[in-house]
Parts: structure tokens; sequence; C-alpha cells
């Protein structure tokens, strides 16, 4: 695009931006919104696709404009955007608008600072991020800033979200597209038909229109699974274009996607490293099976190669060589992929492949979009008869046999037999994530005195052990402390003694001694004790106004015995009922057994969902209900 197109074009969203927030007075717009400290007028962007010299060329115009309301509005002075060099920043401008005596009046942004981009899961990538300081900011004052950038991968083209933590007023995604480009588009979370869509030809393009007025806030919930799951947006892609008479496929299937992602990998590890083969050879020797040996590998690459985030460029989307990540002993998710596929390519395996995937932070599917908008992450895969193993490096404590908790029930993407293949990663049950413990209790006055044996597998073991790390001394007993917590505030974690640390392959074993003060009830001569030291999901009742799903990590199984020793010259009095449950959410027994002076009470609770939808929060709340209802019964221990 010519400086002299850029210019008008940033003019336009200028002249709008004046005309946007001239429509209403502060007053009005304050009056409309009482509760907000500031609110977004205007959030546009608009795609020109053309084609040059028998290329897809994409420049993409952003516009925003947001007005403070209240004293309080004033300290969010600041405003980001992000470019990279794959979206190269061409231009850019920004200003606070004033109005003065019925006059706008516009006081350009001269403190602006780039930076690194700063992203949780990220050490380095290449997208930068330009920090805008707006000046005299008041009470009505508008935030305005203009920016253009340039997409140099058309596969790569951003989506479009209709809503924010504010209210917005206005939210549109334009894209001009030249007659010989075709574009498709999916639009996500608007069951309302609220986002209003136009098809217009214009200067002999074509131009597509999708719009919001009105935009209630995202409201934040706890658990939710990702804002993807819940915020109005549009992802967009090009299908294909026509030059020289030729049709050029871009995306729209996944025969399409796969051949995209096939060019960053097909000449990945073609040169030997003899170092890293002696070490799988080394690795795999006493091994008899294929499984055996890709287990060993595994394990090996997740001991010892240290996860870190990169993505520079096209590196967000290459593996880098495996001998590379040996020698350097870091790196990626596809670097993990990289070195395990190709190590066990060493030790003679063949059927192990590197695959694309999404994590769970993104809900589509496929069959739903077929762009790069639904991979985020990559990993390795063995063929094991009709059967995959995944083999996710990024995860050190998961062990080999079950997925990473984050790509549960996701879809992975890979080459077999030299055609792409398409396969669910399963939702590891619950029975693989078992918390088994035995507790045996006596009573001393007041006193629960009690010794315990914890067992963790599966996900509760690896995730438990991912948050305690190598922590030692009063850290590590107190983070122990809270992991075998019994009772109240009052618990007393006398000393503990851990066992299988290292071994992926065996439970996590904390055995602990205690001490529960006050917790014993003593009236006359009877003594009232309630048995359930650990209330399982007690606090997990949805708010009945609840919007957003509800996402749990893992499901999880527990199973814990308590036993308690019945003192001299008392009997029992009351023993609650036996209680069992078994619905979509939950299959629970509590079970009492009395048995040579020692009282049981077995408790086993299966959860069965990872994902609730709105309509199971109501029962999944009575289900709750049922489980607290059975907490509450207390045991009466009577004087002979």
């Amino acid at each position: 695009m010519s400086s002299g197109k850029q210019t008008l074009l940033l003019l336009f969203f200028v002249l709008s931006s004046i005309s946007v927030s001239a429509q209403k007075s502060f007053q009005d717009i304050k009056n409309l919104y009482p509760d907000y400290n500031e609110i977004i007028l205007d959030n546009s962007e608009s795609y020109d696709i053309t084609i040059e010299n028998n290329a897809l060329k994409v420049i993409q115009d952003n516009h925003y404009e947001a007005m403070i309301l209240t004293p309080n509005g004033i300290i969010n002075n600041k405003e980001s955007f992000s470019y990279s060099d794959l979206i190269r920043l061409k231009s850019y401008d920004a200003y606070t608008l004033l109005n003065e005596n019925g006059k706008d009046k516009k006081l350009k942004v001269t403190q602006s600072l780039e930076k690194q981009s700063q992203q949780s899961s990220i050490f380095y990538n290449d997208v930068k991020e330009r920090q805008l300081i707006f000046p005299s900011m008041e009470p009505g004052a508008v935030k305005v800033y203009n920016y253009q950038t340039q997409f140099i991968d058309p596969h790569l083209l951003h989506k479009f979200i209709f809503g924010s933590h504010m209210p917005i007023q206005n939210a549109a995604l334009e894209v001009k597209t030249d007659k010989n480009v075709v574009i498709d588009y999916k639009i996500f979370n608007d069951p309302n038909n609220t986002i209003a869509f136009s098809k217009t030809e214009k200067k002999g393009k074509w131009v597509y229109r999708w719009a919001v007025t009105e935009s209630k806030p995202i409201k934040y919930e706890a658990g939710a699974p990702g804002y993807l799951y819940q915020v109005p947006h549009i992802d967009f892609y090009i299908k294909e274009y026509k030059a020289n008479n030729k049709t050029v496929p871009v995306l729209g299937d996944v025969a399409e996607l796969f051949n995209y992602y096939k060019q960053f990998v097909k000449d990945l590890n073609k040169t030997e490293d003899a170092e890293l083969k002696a070490l799988a050879l080394e690795l795999t020797k006493d091994k008899t099976t294929e499984e055996e040996k890709v287990k060993s590998i595994f394990y090996w690459v997740k001991q010892n190669i240290k996860y870190i985030a990169f993505e520079n460029g096209y590196e967000g989307f290459i593996p880098r060589e495996a001998s590379l990540v040996f020698h350097r002993k870091f790196g990626d998710c596809k670097d993990m992929a990289s070195i395990i596929t190709c190590m066990s390519q060493y030790a003679g395996i063949k059927n192990v492949t590197l695959a694309w995937i999404g994590t769970r932070s993104i809900p589509y599917t496929y069959k739903d979009l077929a762009t790069p908008a639904v991979d985020n992450h990559m990993i390795a895969i063995l063929k094991k008869d009709n059967d995959y193993v995944f083999l996710d490096g990024t995860d050190k404590e998961t062990r080999y046999g079950i997925p990473t908790a984050f790509i549960q029930g996701k879809e992975v993407l890979f080459s077999e037999n030299d055609q792409y293949k398409i396969y669910p990663v399963p939702i590891v049950p619950a029975s693989e994530n078992k918390v088994k413990e035995n507790v045996n209790l006596s009573i001393s006055g007041t006193k629960l005195l009690g010794s315990a044996k914890m067992e963790r597998t599966g996900y509760n073991r690896s995730h438990i052990l991912m948050q305690i790390g190598d922590a030692s001394n009063k850290a590590r007993q107190e983070m122990i402390k809270s992991l075998v917590l019994k009772g109240n505030n009052k618990f007393n974690l006398v000393d503990f003694k851990e066992a299988n640390i290292t071994d992926k392959e065996l439970p996590y074993v904390v055995d602990y001694n205690f001490e529960l003060d006050s917790y014993i009830v003593n009236v006359d001569k009877e003594i009232y004790v309630n048995l359930f030291l650990d209330k399982f999901f007690e606090k997990a009742t949805l708010e009945k106004d609840r919007i957003a799903q509800f996402e749990y990590e893992y499901l999880t199984e527990f199973s814990t015995q308590y036993n308690l020793k019945i003192p001299e010259k008392y009997s029992i009095k009351y023993l609650p009922k036996n209680f069992e449950l078994n619905n979509d959410y939950m299959n629970a027994k509590f079970s009492y057994e009395l048995k040579n002076n020692i009282l049981s009470l077995n408790v086993d609770l299966s959860q069965k969902k990872l994902l609730l939808n709105k309509p199971d929060f109501e029962p999944w709340n009575e289900t709750i209900k049922k489980l607290k209802t059975n907490y509450n019964e207390t045991i009466i221990l009577q004087e002979k």
C-alpha cells in the first residue's frame, strides 16, 4: 500500500473516531454506564487483501478508542498493541482526544516504548509490544490509537474478538479482497446472532463486514476453560486465490493445513548426529520391545532436556534439529518432539512421528476450523498396534502411557503412510488418577491422633510433584502439610516420609503422623467425632448466576479408609447410615464397618465429568449437596 493510501486510511480512522465520540456527550455515555470507570467506544480492524506479483499481500489497519468515565479510570493511561517478524508494523499514531468548550482537541502521545512481549508460557518470542502512555487523562478523555501491519504469511491471519472485560459500544471487522481472492469464515459463541454481517461490492472489490454494537463486558469466572469458549469471535481465512489463470489453494480443509505444516518438517533431522545416535542405542540396548525402547528415550528426554518455550518468526512452527536440542540441553515443545522422534529413529523404531495438536485452551476441532488457529502445541506419538501413545516431553513428571493433562480430549494431526490422520486424545479416567489413603486414628482427650499413608497416581502424582519441585526443609514441610491436611486449621503435621519421588511408574507415597486438636467434642459421657477428615468437593458448588463453563484439569478418584480405635469403656451409640450415589457426575460410596474394636469409614468417590456446561450446573450442585449432607454426619460414642 502506498504511503498516500496509508495516510488516507489513517485519516479515515481519525475522522471516524471523532464522529463516534461526538455522537453522544460525555454525560450521556456516563449515564449509560454508571458502574464502569472506562468503556471502549470503538474497536475495529480492516484487512485489505490484494494480489501483487502473483502473490497475496495482506495489510491490516487497526483502530481503537476508549473513554475514561470516572476519576478512578484516570490511572489506566496505558494501552499497547503487538507485532512481530511475521506481522510487521508499518505505521502507527496515538493521541488523547479532549473536548474543550464543545471543540475536540488532540494531544499526541509522545511517550512510547517498544518492548519484548511477555507471555507466561513462553520464555522468548519475537513478538514486540508497543506501549503507549496517553497524556492529560481526565473523565471524558478518549484514548485513540491506530496502527497498520502487514501479514507476511497469509495462513496466519488473526481472529477477531467481539468482547472485552469492559463494555464496547462498537466493534467491527472488515475484510476487503480482490475479486479473485476467496475467503471463508467461522463464527463462534454467538447463539443469538448478535454479529451483523454484510457483503457488498465497492470499487471492484468484495467488502465483508461483521459488526456488533453495545457489547456487554465478559465476566471473569474462576474455573472457566478459556475466553475462546465464551466470547463471541470470528476466524476468517483465505481459501484460495487466482494468479496467472491458476487457482492457488491456501486453507479450507485439513489436507491443505497438513500440507502447510509439512513444509516445516520435511527437511528435519536429515543429518546424522553420531553422539546422539550412540546415546539412543545405549539407552535401548537392553530393551527387548519397541515400547520399552521408546519409554527409555522418552524418560531420558524429560529428565535431561529442559523445556523452555521459544517463538521467533517461523521458529514458532519449525522444530529445531535434534542435534542442536541435544547439545543445548533445552528446547520448546517442537524441539522435544524432534529429539524424541529422531532418537527413536536412531534406535530402529519407525512408528514414532511428529504430531500437531491444540491444547484445551483452544475450543476448535479440525472439522470446525482447519487453520493454524486450531493448533498451538506439538508432540511425538508412537503407533502401538491400532492405538497410539502420546509422547509430550514438556511435562517433566507425567508418566509414559498417558497424555499430558492439557491435551486430554483434543485431536492430534500427524502423517501416516504419507497421508494425514486425525486421532482423538482420550480423557484419562479417574481411576488412573487415584488418591489412596489409609488413616489410623485414636482419641486423646480433645485431640485426634493419626498415622497415615497416602499414595498418589497419574496426574495426582505428577502435578503435586511439579508443585513441590526441589523444595526442601521448611518449605517442603509446608507443602506436604497442605497436601495431607485433615479436619481443621488445628492440624499439626508431626513428621513425614516420602517415597518414589523419581520413579514415575510408581505411586508417589507420603507416610506421615499428625495431631488434630480441638476436634473431639466431649459432652457428659459422650464423645462426638466426625470421621470425614477430608470432605472432597465440599466447596465445589457453582454459583447460580454463573455464565462460563467450569473445567477440571483432570478427573480424580479418591479411596480413603479412616480407622478409628474405639476407646476402652466406650461403645457406639449412633452410627450414620451408609450412603451410595451414582449419576452422570459422581460415583460415591460411604460405608461404615466395626471390626475388633476398630470402626472403619470407607470413602470411595470417583469423578466422571471434566467439563461442566450450563445444563450441568444444577444437577452438579445437587450432587455436591448430597455429599455435604453425609460429610456432616457425626458418630456418637457412649461410655459404658
